[in-house]
């Protein structure tokens, strides 16, 4: 994979700065181990967010719920949701894009 100027593409890294700025990684090697270790870690994010959605429904669907469980609900949510959108953003960055005039041109 390689970017219009003929480098590497960098990847979104699924975790920030500790100045909660965008982490990137440059490499050929999507096997490295901090490649696989992004990838592992993205499959745990995805997967908290699945677990942390049935649980916060359970919440919200409960009218009775305090208001208390209602705002921790929505912070955990907010961070899925972040998580989620710098997974799907760094696997985004890396599609490849089909070069005009391409096989699926007729």
């Amino acid at each position: 994979m390689e970017h219009v100027d003929g480098g590497t593409v960098p990847r979104l890294l699924p975790w920030p700065t500790p100045e909660g700025k965008p982490c990137y990684l440059v490499t050929d090697d999507s096997g490295s181990r901090l490649s696989r270790l992004a990838d592992d870690l993205e499959a745990l994010q995805l997967s908290t967010g699945a677990d942390v959605l049935v649980l916060a429904r359970t919440v919200l669907d409960d009218h009775a719920s305090p208001y208390a469980e209602v705002r921790y609900a929505g912070l955990r949510l907010a961070e899925c949701l972040t998580d989620a959108l710098r997974v799907a953003e760094s696997r985004g960055m890396r599609l490849v894009v089909p070069e005009p005039g391409g096989a699926d041109r007729e």
